[in-house]
């Protein structure tokens, strides 16, 4: 009998060419878009700060001028008229001052009781947990006459103290608020290990928990330090000459018979100057808090 032949090594067919669209020339284009958006959304926020700031240097007629001047010759005479009509630089050290002592304490009185609320479980916790969250939700003008009166008996009126003592009722709870989330993300493991190490609760929080939650901590100062730095309410019905700060100074320029805009926004620049320079020093730790357990 006659063997078939073997047919032929059958080759592989050619796969069919995919077309592809050419989106790789148009993915570069919502990227741009982006940045452009990004750069509209920057100079949308900068604008005021520069606007400020060109502003203080100018003239009485270049900033009544109909047309906004971007071109002019500079002059420090509005900055000038700022410090020696009113006081200031005196002004500065008081917003200074109280800043740091509100940030110092509610660093020490709001560090542990965000420790405790995160780590600890005890009979009032809910209810004092409650306290701390609607603490924020009241409106500060509810506050104000209250707050007076209680700062008129005690005869601590006008004095950077009593604006100290007000600022710490709103900035523990932020403290506690953005610590004890940090608190509770660190594993319960690392505690029960330094416990069979002999380390009690203190040293725990010590030498665990504060290295594992600086981030967050770091966050809370800012926010406590800037919250106290440009707060104006409760200073201006609290204080009169000797301990208003900033913010109060920068209303008394305002009068019925003139507006000097160029000492106001003269003003206005030595005030928000401190907080730029110190957010863009504590840029990195406020992002790395901000970010912190967003990613697991």
């Amino acid at each position: 009998m006659a063997t078939p032949q073997k047919s032929a090594s059958v080759q592989p067919r050619p796969q069919p060419e995919i077309a592809h669209p050419a989106t790789a020339q148009r993915r570069p284009r919502p990227q741009i878009g982006h940045l452009l958006a990004l750069i509209c959304v920057i100079l949308f926020c900068l604008f005021p700060f520069y606007w400020m700031v060109t502003s203080s240097f100018k003239n009485q007629q270049d900033l009544l001028s109909p047309t906004p001047k971007f071109l002019f010759a500079p002059t420090m005479e509005n900055y000038q008229r700022a410090v020696s009509k009113f006081d200031v630089v005196a002004s500065l050290q008081n917003s200074l001052i109280v800043a740091l002592c509100t940030t110092g304490l509610s660093l020490l009185l709001g560090t542990p009781a965000a420790y405790a609320l995160a780590r600890f479980d005890f009979k009032a916790k809910r209810d004092l947990w409650f306290w701390f969250i609607t603490n924020r939700m009241i409106s500060p003008i509810v506050l104000a006459l209250p707050f007076f009166i209680l700062a008129r008996n005690l005869k601590l009126l006008d004095s950077p103290l009593v604006l100290i003592l007000i600022y710490l009722t709103f900035n523990v709870p932020i403290f506690v608020w953005i610590c004890s989330d940090q608190f509770r993300n660190i594993p319960k493991e690392l505690d029960e290990a330094a416990t069979l190490e002999g380390y009690g609760s203190f040293g725990i929080f010590w030498r665990i928990g504060l290295p594992l939650a600086a981030p967050g901590i770091a966050v809370s100062a800012i926010f406590s330090f800037i919250f106290s730095w440009n707060e104006l309410l409760y200073a201006l019905v609290l204080t009169r000459s000797r301990a208003q700060t900033a913010p109060v100074v920068a209303t008394s320029f305002m009068s019925g018979y003139e507006l000097p805009w160029g000492q106001i926004m003269a003003t206005g620049t030595m005030i928000v100057l401190p907080v730029i320079i110190f957010s863009l020093i504590v840029s990195r730790q406020l992002v790395r808090g901000l970010t912190m357990g967003a990613i697991k």
